[in-house]
């Protein structure tokens, strides 16, 4: 771990400035005087990863469970592993010229070069078992050039495009993105990755229902402004969708995104779970608002999240309304977000289209994003205030929403043979 003796005269001041993650400093005080280090929960403190016998410890780890079967790892901050060897405060924060601590391009303790050694360790381990076995980083990296890093040939094999996901609901903005992704990445021979929401992070209906779009900092959380409108949230949401499975690459889907859900915002400060509210001095009420337990099935909570005869609530209460977005009430119903899903999913398995390969962009106006993928394959989102007009083709494979008269409906997408 970092251990560190404190500053000041008897050493009662933390070692830097570091602030943890989950709010408050980043340094924990022990009894014998010195301060250990955690970028997270002081239950957590860092390892230092320039030791070698914790290098030597975590690759015995990976060949255990390799030698077990599995089929590999999700990696949970791996920007995060390596710290700067002298522990430099970070700048101070503030003005229009100076960038913030999470945009500095030698950050002491995000994205370090020396981290790539490590993965490549990992990778030979992965390389000594038959068969596929993969790595996937979550590793937030403000650029794809960054990310494109984490998956070079002898490195990891996928990581979350985060870029991706803190994309506004903006046709320039994502083309952009998507390019970039697919040129980047394509660079170092790994495959592009999508993904829409996770667990850190503002549900995706509810982050596309704003109208106000702001500047999403990686490593900064993202708060949405003005009033939600869900309903223009979730058919955003259904677009997406069809956008993000079309795409060449892998995609990641969150749980519950699949049946609609949006972010819980009013959940009670009493249930809060998340160590950022507390650790914040309650100023951030944190992630819990998409972590709260999907709906399965029932009229009412726990909505077959717990066995019929649990006499507990789930940790985080389930909102009333949820009882018409549960697996089972959405199940058959050919409107659902759950039935869009599978479709997609099956299109996506079952189109020579589809999975790996190439896209390119089809003429289009402003604000309709348009693309075809061979063989046969087309997809098109209208970001537009205005109906489009479809591209001419054979059929319509699949429609986040009716399509009437060969016009796409703005905010909706749509899966063509071509």
């Amino acid at each position: 771990y970092h251990f560190r003796d404190g500053r000041g005269p008897d050493g009662a001041a933390p070692p830097n400035n570091w602030q943890s993650v989950f709010g408050g400093p980043a340094w924990t005080r022990l009894p014998d005087g010195q301060w250990y280090l955690h970028l997270f929960a002081p239950e957590q403190p860092d390892l230092n990863w320039q030791h070698p016998e914790v290098q030597a410890e975590f690759e015995d780890v990976l060949r255990f469970w390799f030698s077990r079967g599995v089929d590999g790892f999700r990696i949970d901050v791996a920007h995060g592993l390596v710290k700067d060897p002298a522990l430099p405060d970070l700048p101070p924060r503030g003005g229009t010229d100076a960038p913030g601590a999470e945009e500095q391009a030698d950050h002491p303790y995000w994205n370090r070069d020396d981290v790539h050694a490590i993965y490549r360790a990992w990778r030979r381990v992965a390389d000594e078992f038959p068969g596929d076995r993969s790595f996937v980083a979550e590793a937030w990296a403000d650029t794809p050039d960054r990310l494109a890093a984490y998956v070079r040939p002898e490195g990891l094999h996928t990581a979350f495009n985060f870029d991706f996901l803190m994309t506004s609901w903006d046709p320039t903005a994502l083309r952009e993105v998507i390019d970039r992704s697919l040129g980047t990445l394509g660079s170092v021979g790994a495959p592009a990755t999508w993904v829409l929401s996770n667990h850190d992070v503002v549900r995706h209906s509810s982050r596309f229902g704003r109208t106000v779009a702001k500047k999403w900092v990686a490593n900064e959380p993202y708060r949405p402004e003005g009033p939600l409108d869900l309903e223009l949230g979730v058919r955003r949401a259904r677009a997406a969708a069809l956008l993000m499975l079309s795409l060449p690459g892998g995609a990641y889907v969150y749980q519950g995104e699949e049946l609609g859900l949006a972010e819980v915002e009013d959940l009670p400060e009493d249930v809060l779970q998340d160590p950022i509210w507390e650790r914040s001095g309650h100023t951030d009420p944190g992630r819990d608002g998409c972590r709260v337990p999907i709906p399965w099935s029932g009229h009412s909570a726990p909505y077959g999240f717990s066995p019929e005869d649990a006499t507990g609530e789930p940790w985080l209460p389930q909102p009333a309304h949820w009882k018409d977005l549960s697996v089972a009430a959405q199940t058959g119903d050919p409107a659902s977000m759950l039935e869009l899903y599978r479709r997609a999913l099956h299109l996506r398995r079952d189109h020579p289209a589809l999975g790996e390969g190439d896209l390119t962009w089809l003429d289009a106006p402003a604000g309709v994003l348009a693309y075809r993928r061979e063989p046969g394959f087309g997809c098109v989102v209208n970001l537009s205030p205005e109906p489009y007009a479809l591209p001419a083709h054979e059929a319509v494979l699949l429609a986040s929403g009716p399509v009437e008269d060969g016009r796409l409906a703005p905010d909706h997408a749509v899966w063509l043979a071509m």
